[in-house]
């Protein structure tokens, strides 16, 4: 169960940075399976600085408050190494707030990276995803990541497989990189396509290891599983389809 700060060293300042017993009252939280809006209403803190701090350290089921603090002692020293070097650094262009777009881009590529993608390919799709243009070139995106443009390199050809993003040469004969609305469409289609060639591939064994057997019976099931889920996830791409196409919604 949280328990509030015992005493004024254990309350951190607003906005700064968390406390090692916070830490603790988070790993608590979630061993008691409350949600991060509610584990950040008891500390006292933004639901996304709750959300990231889990995120970027291993998840709700592996979340440990030690070894978080250390992994952010950890970054914190390297950044202030990394300091001066950034400290001649222009405001953004767009007039955006570039600490608030900073974690932001961090917590998605941290949910992506959960959700099964390198770091360097997830830094890239984020990259790209929150551009204004969501295109950009290599060189754009070394100067960026601040990077090798190897290290682009390779993550624009895993995310391209993945059908996540696509190519295209400008005006200029540079080659871009391009995250639009139908890259999404696109990625479940190829995403429902892999599906179908598991479960053929599933089929394949029952004949393999004879029809009516355990291990067959399990293929077969497998198969009629995988089947099922990716005719779903076609099927519910195309009927949404429309929507990445939508025009924003005004809330005022």
């Amino acid at each position: 169960m949280l328990r509030a700060p015992r005493s004024t060293e254990e309350i951190a300042m607003p906005g700064g940075r968390l406390t090692q017993q916070e830490r603790q009252q988070i790993a608590l939280g979630l061993a008691d399976g409350l949600a991060y809006a509610e584990i950040a209403r008891r500390l006292d803190r933004p639901t996304s600085t709750i959300t990231r701090e889990v995120m970027r350290n291993g998840g709700p089921t592996a979340y440990r408050a030690d070894l978080a603090h250390h992994a952010t002692e950890r970054r914190a020293h390297r950044h202030r190494q990394a300091a001066p070097r950034r400290a001649g650094a222009p405001p953004r262009a767009d007039g955006r707030d570039a600490e608030a777009v900073r974690e932001y881009e961090e917590t998605y590529t941290t949910l992506l990276m959960q959700s099964g993608l390198p770091k360097m390919m997830a830094r890239v799709l984020t990259c790209l995803t929150t551009s204004d243009s969501a295109s950009l070139t290599a060189v754009e995106l070394v100067q960026r990541l601040q990077v090798s443009p190897a290290s682009v390199s390779k993550a624009v050809a895993f995310l391209e497989s993945q059908g996540l993003l696509r190519r295209e040469r400008d005006d200029r004969r540079r080659e871009r990189y391009i995250v639009d609305n139908d890259v999404w469409y696109q990625s479940m289609v190829a995403s429902a396509q892999s599906h179908a060639l598991l479960a053929e591939t599933a089929r394949q064994g029952v004949n393999v290891l004879g029809s009516g057997t355990p291990a067959a019976v399990r293929l077969e099931n497998i198969a009629r599983f995988i089947d099922f889920v990716g005719e779903s996830i076609a099927r519910a791409a195309e009927q949404a389809r429309d929507i990445l196409h939508a025009k924003p919604v005004d809330r005022n």
